[in-house]
């Protein structure tokens, strides 16, 4: 784990984005920096994480990055202090972090079960502890996960990342209650079909289970969705961006679709 920083500006307000570095976590990153937050950026490569660094800086604002595998607990720490001494402690945690995974039940190796809950459920425990221990002061306000529509239903030939999600939501509901009694919001955004990286892999591994190409496999998929098309990665990033603002704080425990009607729940 290494991390660096530049103090182009100084502001108070501080966001951690885990898997910053590239979907739905580089486009919050951008989104928060506009809004005037510093941003911690945690992820695996360093190469992207430079990238959604350069990004914060034309917006502005303060960028640390951190690389870190979040199914690492001690890394996690390590990431997490890191980050905090570049930049001070956390006013804004958004646990993005995550993969898919899935096929046919049966067939379905262990490792890649383990790996996909401790990617998407074990990691969010293991940063939101980590932050809740290394703020110096009471400064976090808000801790946002990215959950999914699949953790509000089962979603076929996905079960362990289905599984996974609904254990991010129910995390959030009860550190909800936990946490409110201190005034920090807890709260989760489901996309549905994001147009990232992973919803390429998604639709790949579709077309193979359904006997068609790729484009085939997308418009199956958008035909499931009303707005008949994948969300972009800024919608949902704007979601995030008013669960932390100051006009949502009266919001907490919940989790929020951003999925173009796919699920109406």
């Amino acid at each position: 784990m290494t991390a660096t920083t530049d103090t182009k500006t100084d502001t108070p307000k501080v966001a951690l984005i885990t898997g910053a570095g590239r979907g739905i976590g580089r486009a919050t990153a951008l989104r928060l920096a506009r809004a005037g937050y510093s941003v911690g950026l945690m992820a695996r490569s360093r190469e992207q994480l430079e990238e959604t660094a350069d990004g914060v800086r034309e917006a502005g604002s303060r960028a640390a990055i951190a690389v870190c595998d979040v199914r690492s607990a001690d890394g996690v720490r390590e990431a997490v202090n890191a980050i905090v001494s570049e930049l001070g402690p956390v006013q804004v945690l958004v646990n993005n972090a995550g993969r898919g995974g899935g096929g046919v039940t049966a067939k379905m190796e262990d490792d890649l079960w383990r790996e996909v809950v401790d990617t998407n459920l074990n990691s969010v425990f293991y940063v939101t502890k980590a932050v809740l221990n290394g703020n110096s002061d009471s400064t976090l306000k808000s801790i946002i996960s990215t959950a999914s529509t699949g953790g509000k239903q089962g979603v076929i030939y996905a079960a362990a990342y289905s599984a996974s999600k609904h254990g991010v939501i129910g995390f959030t509901k009860s550190l909800a209650l936990e946490l409110a009694p201190q005034g920090i919001t807890v709260n989760a955004v489901c996309p549905g079909f994001v147009e990232t990286d992973l919803a390429g892999h998604a639709r790949r591994s579709y077309a193979r289970l359904w006997g068609v190409d790729e484009d085939g496999a997308r418009k199956r998929i958008e035909q499931r969705v009303p707005l008949g098309r994948y969300i972009q990665p800024e919608e949902v990033a704007e979601m995030v961006a008013y669960l932390a603002s100051a006009g949502a704080q009266g919001i907490t425990g919940q989790a929020f679709n951003v999925c173009g009607g796919l699920g109406n729940y």
